[in-house]
């Protein structure tokens, strides 16, 4: 008897097949394991895949799609919730933080959710609602951390008990390519938060002048090749992550052939980081969000800001220290907080992530 034939896998991933008996099959990848975002199939369906999502996260993995909050037990113990408290989640993402919240403040409380981003926060506040917090609970409002006052205003609320701004960027905008952060898959290079406003990060280095990028490298990454990467950039239209990284990592590596490749790829990060911050006018938003935020907290109000590099790391430091001078802030952190070594073996994007917190005064 004559075995079937068995199909190579195919590398074309780009569309579902149909069998003979008229079912949608998932898209065929090569080798034993997905690689690409969108073959990762049992990542991006936990529900249904729990057992092969939680063996990824046991390897200290994050799965595809699936964000990690992170210090979650650091960022309750220094919010002290309680039952009837007014919390808002500045930054929602994919909701983990503020579920731990809401599960401290119930019965009475309520907790004010915001996130410029119009794909992820419908689906936030689905599983919020399935998680059983309803409308008199918690409350999704699509705005920036800058828009703070007015969800406030909105929501006759004159002052929160707790406030929480997590300014990392989620792993379901990091991991998917389509929306541009990530060069490792490549993608539109867009970066954009919110994908129906605003110029994506094309558009922006197409615009800029060579002077002007790599002014703009230095002062949002600290970039210490930015004259050379703005050159290179520069020479003809980029449009994709992929060919973001590749003319970047040689124009590196041409300039200098005996680099470490942990440098390039250090400059990479940095380069997608400058043109992500210029395109979601990060810093603009952030210094609005700082400004506003004592009139935003209630008497002895906490608020805990978590911040992944250093420009935003600086903003916050500063604003605080000149808070606690003013005698606006009673109390405020001496050194920033960071992830356990045990969160940073699990999730190793925790290890960028450098908390500071401070109280209101009476």
């Amino acid at each position: 008897m004559t075995k079937p034939r068995r199909e190579e896998p195919s590398d074309d991933a780009s569309a579902p097949e149909r069998s003979p008996g008229g079912h949608t099959r998932r898209p065929r990848y090569s080798g034993k394991n997905p690689r690409r975002y969108h073959e990762k199939y049992k990542e991006l369906n936990p529900d249904r895949y729990a057992s092969d999502v939680q063996r990824v996260l046991d390897a200290g993995k994050t799965p595809a799609g699936m964000h990690r909050p992170i210090m979650v037990d650091e960022v309750l113990r220094l919010l002290a919730p309680t039952p009837g408290a007014v919390a808002v989640d500045a930054t929602l993402g994919g909701g983990g933080h503020a579920r731990a919240i809401l599960e401290q403040i119930r019965p009475r409380g309520r907790l004010i959710g915001l996130d410029v981003d119009p794909y992820e926060l419908p689906r936030t506040e689905a599983r919020l609602r399935v998680a059983g917090f309803g409308p008199d609970v918690f409350v999704a409002r699509r705005s920036n951390f800058a828009g703070l006052p007015q969800a406030l205003a909105q929501e006759a609320v004159q002052g929160a008990d707790m406030i929480l701004a997590d300014l990392g960027v989620s792993s379901m905008q990091l991991d998917n390519p389509d929306r541009g952060f990530t060069y490792k898959e490549s993608g539109p290079l867009d970066m954009r938060m919110n994908p129906t406003r605003g110029e994506p990060a094309s558009h922006l280095v197409a615009r800029l002048s060579e002077e002007k990028l790599a002014r703009l490298l230095e002062e949002h990454a600290d970039e210490p090749r930015a004259r050379l990467i703005a050159f290179v950039l520069k020479a003809q239209p980029v449009t994709t992550t992929g060919e973001l990284s590749r003319r970047v990592r040689s124009g590196i590596v041409a300039a200098d052939s005996r680099i470490a490749r942990e440098d390039v790829e250090a400059s990479i990060r940095r380069t997608c980081q400058a043109l992500r911050i210029a395109v979601n006018d990060e810093f603009s938003a952030l210094d609005a969000f700082l400004r506003n935020l004592p009139s935003c907290l209630a008497p002895r109000g906490r608020v805990v800001i978590l911040t992944f590099h250093s420009g935003e790391d600086r903003r916050v430091k500063k604003a605080l220290d000149a808070g606690r001078r003013e005698g606006v802030y009673a109390d405020i952190s001496g050194e920033v907080v960071r992830a356990s070594a045990v969160e940073v073996r699990a999730n190793p994007r925790a290890s960028a992530a450098k908390l500071r917190w401070a109280v209101r005064d009476a």
